[in-house]
């Protein structure tokens, strides 16, 4: 009987555990995104990328949905990725970029299908592009060629690089579409030299001009000498009409073409945790003036129409689109409910229709399409013509959006945890939000095994919507009894600019409190076995659980995924130097104690926690010195380690089979050192 009753357990348990996807079949989901509406409001293309096993790929291909009638059909399907879909400003063809062969270029096709025409070969492939207004041309964007001395130098020397010397521009170039019938046609050249590097860009409503940002060089190191040029295209000549201290970028036309918005963080030096404003300066040039003060969040700007400025910005752990107001600054939130996820908006040519991403608590993200303003109000309001008139319509959205797509429907074959939004004070009193993740069937009654998942950033988030596992193996975690708790610890975005520097000067300590005090949040519940608790985390994250091994006693495991051990060694190696300086408010050599304060390897000696390694071979934003480090230390000092090197990669894991090597070993490790299991490797 007892060996009966053993069994059926054993039956139970593995029928509710093959409810929730596995590893492999998360790593198959797809997604989707990069929504571009068509001009007349009709079609929408947008990008779903999928897993090809084969190749150890992710690839996208672009499909089209009719607004009307909801049918979708995939518009291209070849080796390689296909994205980036821009519509011809008549909307007969819509362009992208593909890697079909290789480089990135840019192909065009008849979005009713048909075979892709290529109409670039540029030799370093095309980073971005748009339309001229009047549809006769494209403009994009590209790495300069290796010169003819360069290449003389690589065949007389091999190949190596003069650090802070041998920087590769990015400018624009610009080619006739009426060149594209019968040969590819030879870009020209449109900013060139050694003076700057091109970043985003925007044409003028007249296609007479061109605003664009750019940096002295494309060192990460120099983003704070982003400034905004206006190009025009008559004489070829350009003019800096922008040069604020911090980085000013993103720029925008106003319909009228007499005024560029543009994102700023209004002369704040310490731009890595500061508000992104918008502002704007006449074409000409002038006095800035911000707009978005009220906004106490970063303002992605989108488009300026008559009705105003369009941005998009976070709310706590919602996303929405905003309509700003630049005669009076009054700022608009158009999306709702006040929980959903909204984000990558592009906008009909008359303003009336918008498509965008939109996930919602507990699903996956959708392409959605929905009406901007009650048309007939719209066409009768004369006001709607002057810019930054608010028409009353258009302050709030009558129609729920339409739902293009239907990704949430890979989860019907499963039973998937719950996500919610809890709130707890952290030992500042500071309030601190995260994702609780619950099991399905989960009872308040019983005390569960708890896994801290940490993002990075540090101004990452977490939200209450579904994303398919990639690193961490979270449904299975649940499925397997654990609460899994994603804390949106100080520093995240959505919660404003004083939240986002919190952890300024306070790194890992001021960190480790938000997550130590939500894990006491969930004991004191009565929900959680303290005696089983994880904490794992990438990047941010990593640095944040490597804090948590060699501080804490309080975990039973740690991942630590391209984390931080030693700030110093941090900041010596990794290719974005400010963002050290910036948090930490000095640097290694005039303020060691800081560094010695927020370093993980300052607490080597009282390391008890089991910790797993995990690390890119080529990463350059956190070297892989700080994993070596960490290793010996652990190893030095008998504390249980394993480090994986993922031979190839840099900041991110980025195949399919390797997340799967990822995701395994973290099911391994934490199924051995927290819910005491045999391991099997």
């Amino acid at each position: 009987m007892r060996i009966l009753f053993l069994l059926l357990s054993a039956f139970l348990c593995a029928t509710a555990f093959a409810q929730a996807p596995s590893i492999q079949q998360s790593l198959s989901m797809k997604s989707v995104g990069s929504p571009r509406i068509s001009p007349d409001g009709k079609w929408v293309a947008y990008t779903v990328s999928e897993t090809n096993w084969e190749e150890n790929a992710y690839e996208t291909e672009i499909w089209l949905a009719n607004v009307g009638t909801g049918e979708k059909f995939q518009l291209t399907n070849s080796k390689k990725s296909n994205s980036s879909p821009v519509w011809a400003p008549d909307g007969k063809t819509l362009a992208f970029l593909s890697t079909r062969d290789d480089k990135s270029q840019i192909y065009i096709i008849n979005p009713q299908g048909g075979e892709a025409k290529v109409l670039t070969k540029f030799e370093t492939g095309v980073s971005y592009f748009e339309f001229s207004p009047d549809g006769k041309s494209i403009v994009f964007a590209a790495t300069v060629p290796d010169s003819k001395a360069f290449k003389d130098r690589v065949e007389k020397y091999s190949d190596y690089e003069v650090v802070h010397e041998d920087y590769k521009m990015t400018h624009l170039y610009s080619f006739p579409i009426s060149d594209t019938d019968s040969k590819i046609p030879t870009p020209k050249a449109l900013t060139k030299g050694v003076d700057y590097s091109v970043g985003s860009f925007s044409i003028s409503p007249d296609g007479k001009k061109i605003a664009f940002d750019a940096t002295k060089d494309p060192d990460l190191i120099n983003g704070h000498t982003a400034d905004i040029y206006v190009l025009t295209l008559a004489d070829s000549t350009t003019r800096k009409i922008v040069s604020l201290k911090g980085p000013d970028n993103s720029p925008i036309w106003s319909p009228d073409g007499k005024q560029i918005a543009f994102a700023t963080t209004n002369q704040n030096e310490f731009y890595f945790y500061a508000n992104r404003l918008i502002a704007t300066v006449p074409a000409e040039g002038g006095v800035p003036v911000v707009l978005s003060q009220s906004f106490d969040e970063n303002a992605n700007l989108l488009k300026w129409s008559a009705e105003g400025i369009w941005f998009a910005g976070f709310q706590k752990t919602a996303s929405h689109l905003f309509l700003l107001n630049p005669d009076n600054k009054q700022i608009t939130k158009i999306t709702k409910p006040d929980n959903v996820v909204a984000s990558q908006f592009s906008f009909s040519t008359d303003f009336k229709q918008t498509a965008f991403v939109m996930a919602s608590p507990n699903r996956m993200a959708e392409i959605m399409v929905r009406d901007l303003a009650n048309s007939t109000i719209a066409s009768s309001d004369k006001s709607i013509k002057k810019p930054g008139k608010t028409p009353k319509a258009i302050t709030s959205i009558a129609d729920s959006p339409k739902n293009l797509t239907q990704m949430s429907d890979q989860l019907k074959p499963f039973k998937t945890s719950n996500r919610e939004v809890i709130s707890w004070k952290s030992s500042d009193g500071t309030v601190i939000e995260g994702i609780l993740i619950k099991p399905v069937n989960f009872d308040s009654i019983k005390k569960y095994p708890l896994l801290v998942v940490i993002h990075g950033g540090p101004t990452g988030i977490d939200l209450p919507t579904v994303v398919a596992d990639r690193i961490y193996p979270v449904e299975q975690f649940a499925a397997k009894g654990a609460l899994v708790l994603r804390p949106n610890y100080r520093g995240s975005a959505g919660y404003g600019s004083a939240f986002r520097a919190l952890n300024v000067r306070n790194l890992g300590v001021g960190d480790y409190a938000d997550v130590i005090s939500g894990v006491d949040f969930l004991i004191g519940k009565g929900w959680v076995d303290k005696d089983k608790v994880g904490a794992m985390g990438w990047s941010q994250g990593g640095y944040i659980s490597a804090f948590i091994t060699t501080f804490s006693d309080r975990f039973k495991a740690t991942s630590v995924g391209a984390g931080i051990s030693n700030w110093a060694t941090y900041y010596q190696n990794t290719d974005i130097t400010p963002f050290t300086r910036q948090y930490l408010k000095g640097t290694p050599w005039n303020d060691p104690e800081i560094y010695q304060k927020t370093s993980p390897i300052s607490y080597i000696k009282t390391a008890k926690t089991p910790t797993l390694i995990q690390h890119g071979e080529l990463d350059k934003r956190v070297p892989i010195a700080n994993a070596y480090e960490l290793r010996l230390a652990l190893e030095d000092n008998n504390v249980p380690v394993k480090m994986v090197v993922y031979k190839g990669f840099g900041h991110g894991i980025t195949k399919p089979k390797q997340m799967r090597q990822v995701m395994e070993e973290n099911w391994q490790w934490f199924g051995k050192w927290v819910f005491g299991e045999e391991s099997t490797h």
